[in-house]
């Protein structure tokens, strides 16, 4: 069964007063989709997700990073959590073929105080089985491991720009990712 697949990242020394610099670098690294057209979507959100978003924005990523950031300074508060909800080119399977197309994602930036925090900086990437080879499907641990390999190098950028205390690449069963990718690939090799 799919399940969700988040990486997430406990920053040392991280507190309000350079969370966003932390957040910029995740957002000036990550490869967002040069097949989507349209905007991402910003948002301020307090206390906790169930709570109404303090500002929601569209921007064009990456072209409008410093616009979004210019946002998220205004709403500086230790309770919010700073989300990017935007799109990065995978390999998928449709319609008997393989395609590349955008997938959507969020990065989160969290304040030490947001209830709903379980790191300081997090990406959703959306299904684990973008990553997983599907027996039957043609050419299925080929492209998945396209998707991999993807996946992988926005970790190595990411862990050589932050200073990084704890790094988590997990899913919404609380399942490791990392073992789960190898039994997946055990079994189509």
């Amino acid at each position: 069964m799919a399940d969700q697949l988040y990486l997430s990242y406990s920053i040392n020394g991280y507190n309000i007063d350079n969370m966003l610099r932390h957040y910029e670098k995740m957002l000036r690294l990550f490869p967002y989709s040069r097949l989507q057209f349209g905007a991402s979507v910003f948002k301020v959100i307090p206390i906790s997700y169930s709570e109404p978003a303090r500002i929601e924005g569209a921007y064009t990523m990456p072209e409008q990073i410093d616009e979004a950031l210019v946002s998220a300074k205004e709403f500086l508060n230790a309770d919010s959590c700073y989300r990017l909800e935007a799109f990065w080119d995978l390999w998928h399977f449709e319609k008997s073929e393989w395609k590349l197309a955008p997938s959507r994602v969020a990065l989160n930036c969290f304040g030490p105080a947001f209830e709903d925090a379980e790191a300081n900086l997090a990406i959703e990437f959306g299904i684990d089985a973008q990553f997983l080879p599907e027996p039957g499907v043609p050419n299925s641990l080929k492209m998945s491991q396209q998707n991999i390999k993807s996946l992988l190098k926005l970790v190595h950028d990411l862990d050589d720009a932050l200073n990084v205390n704890r790094r988590r690449l997990w899913t919404e069963t609380g399942e490791n990712f990392a073992e789960q990718l190898q039994e997946a690939l055990l079994e189509a090799g």
